[in-house]
């Protein structure tokens, strides 16, 4: 008997049962739920997580880039408004100055200053008006058109196309208004550039 009290077997066995009541005799004793749950410790200023820490500067800082963003924002809307504006009124001054080249070019033919083939025809009929006198060759110009007699005029010596044009003038009513238009015919030829001077043919 002393022998099995003192086996390591025994012990243990009755440590455990032992063990095992000790605990059940406890759960009875403290039923659960029961149990008075441990007062919450404050939230301690070095606990709060690191999300949850502010500075005014750092709010000062991110309120000053939102605010120049803004600027920023305004500033390129105002840049794409006035680029839109520059390539409208570029293209106006494009279409203007198109319509100034037709306009030149179309006046440039009809501008009637001689070529080499007209030479001739012209030497004949500014030798005729030459010899005419200035009321006989405004009766021989009325036949004509502007475009013709402006040419002549232009061609002939000024003191001939002048007394020309005053004879013209001196009629009065429509034949003073189509000298007063030759007149300003013939200033716009002198105006227009060109690679091509006309040649000035002397009756």
């Amino acid at each position: 008997m002393t022998r099995l009290l003192q086996s390591p077997v025994t012990v243990m066995t009755l440590a455990a049962v032992m063990f095992f009541t000790t605990l059940w005799l406890l759960l009875r004793t403290l039923p659960l739920g029961q149990v008075a749950p441990a007062d919450k410790a404050l939230p301690v200023a070095e606990d709060d997580p690191s999300w949850k820490f502010r500075n005014p500067d750092i709010d000062q800082w991110v309120s000053q880039i939102k605010n120049e963003r803004d600027a920023l924002a305004v500033r390129e809307q105002q840049l794409k408004e006035w680029e839109s504006r520059l390539v409208a009124e570029s293209r106006e001054i494009a279409s203007v100055t198109q319509a100034v080249s037709r306009t030149q070019l179309e006046f440039d033919k009809r501008v009637l200053l001689f070529t080499e083939q007209q030479k001739d025809n012209a030497k004949k009929q500014l030798k005729v008006i030459a010899d005419m006198t200035p009321d006989g060759a405004v009766a021989m110009l009325n036949e004509m058109p502007d475009d013709e007699v402006a040419r002549l005029l232009y061609t002939l010596k000024p003191d001939i196309s002048g007394a020309i044009l005053d004879a013209m003038s001196k009629v009065g009513g429509p034949s003073a208004k189509r000298a007063a238009a030759l007149t300003e015919r013939i200033k716009d030829i002198l105006q227009i550039p060109t690679n091509n001077p006309p040649t000035n043919v002397s009756p």
